[in-house]
């Protein structure tokens, strides 16, 4: 359950500004919902809003996932929020609960979709795997860029792919992973043979130390291979890696980040002391 789009009036890149958003909402929610989702993202009379339906979910998904996961209803929503160049993509979710933020942004890398604040949310939990067909499109109207047919088709195959490796090795082991696979054909070039394509694979993997099945690594091979035949613009996901990166970087120095790692650790101090309460309890009762 997410998002496709059919567009009302559009904003063309003529248009377009810095601080431009976009909001999709799905077909099926109710007016309320709706009103509780323009308010959760943030819009204004100034805000476009795109109607999401069903059929495109199945469009762009139905290849990779089952049509009972997928569903009958489109309620997922999202916002796209243009932002200044160079400023790289930041993604934040609500009530997604299969997808991570940081699957939503390789895979808007991998489509690319750059210089935005990303929003995905629904009134209630949902796996969140239809969002990035409405993200894609949202993204066409703002930029007015077409992203190309086969290339939605991969990113959405990359987004599925990596929530369920997620499901094997943990969320953050896979996206991981696949940010190293693509940091390093944007640094070193596209492997030519599907053997090259499995060294890399393996290698980087091995680096962050996870294991992958035979099967794994067949299917990260055919992956890659697709995204060698749509040319996905390498250099451009090369640098919104780096842009993702430095804000990590940016936040961990400043003062807010510093103050969320000592709230971090005190939190996992008193957790120590909790369970050391608990045996010591135990080895007096």
């Amino acid at each position: 359950m997410a998002i496709a789009l059919f567009a009302f009036p559009t904003i063309g890149l003529a248009d377009a500004a810095v601080g431009d958003k976009i909001v999709t909402l799905g077909k099926n929610l109710t007016e309320d919902q709706k009103q509780t989702m323009l308010n959760e993202m943030g819009a204004d009379d100034q805000s476009q809003v795109i109607e999401v339906t069903n059929e495109e979910e199945h469009k762009y998904l139905g290849n990779y996932i089952p049509k009972a996961q997928i569903g009958t209803k489109a309620i997922s929503s999202s916002a796209i929020t243009i932002e200044k160049s160079g400023s790289g993509l930041e993604v934040n979710t609500k009530n997604i609960n299969w997808v991570t933020d940081e699957m939503y942004l390789n895979a808007l890398m991998t489509a690319g979709v750059k210089d935005a604040t990303i929003q995905v949310s629904a009134p209630f939990e949902v796996s969140g795997t239809a969002a990035l067909t409405g993200l894609l499109k949202a993204y066409e109207v703002t930029s007015d860029e077409a992203i190309p047919e086969e290339v939605k088709q991969v990113a959405n195959e990359e987004l599925v792919k990596t929530a369920e490796l997620g499901d094997k090795v943990g969320e953050e082991n896979a996206s991981a992973l696949m940010a190293k696979i693509k940091e390093e054909i944007a640094n070193n070039g596209v492997p030519k043979t599907d053997a090259e394509f499995r060294e890399l694979i393996e290698k980087a993997a091995n680096d962050l130390g996870i294991t992958l099945s035979e099967e794994e690594i067949n299917s990260l091979v055919a992956l890659f291979n697709k995204m060698k035949d749509v040319n996905v613009d390498w250099d451009q996901v090369g640098q919104q890696l780096d842009k993702a990166k430095d804000k990590i970087s940016n936040f961990i120095d400043s003062e807010e980040g510093q103050n969320f790692l000592d709230q971090l650790k005190e939190f996992f101090i008193a957790l120590w002391d909790a369970i050391i309460s608990i045996f010591s309890n135990k080895d007096n009762a």
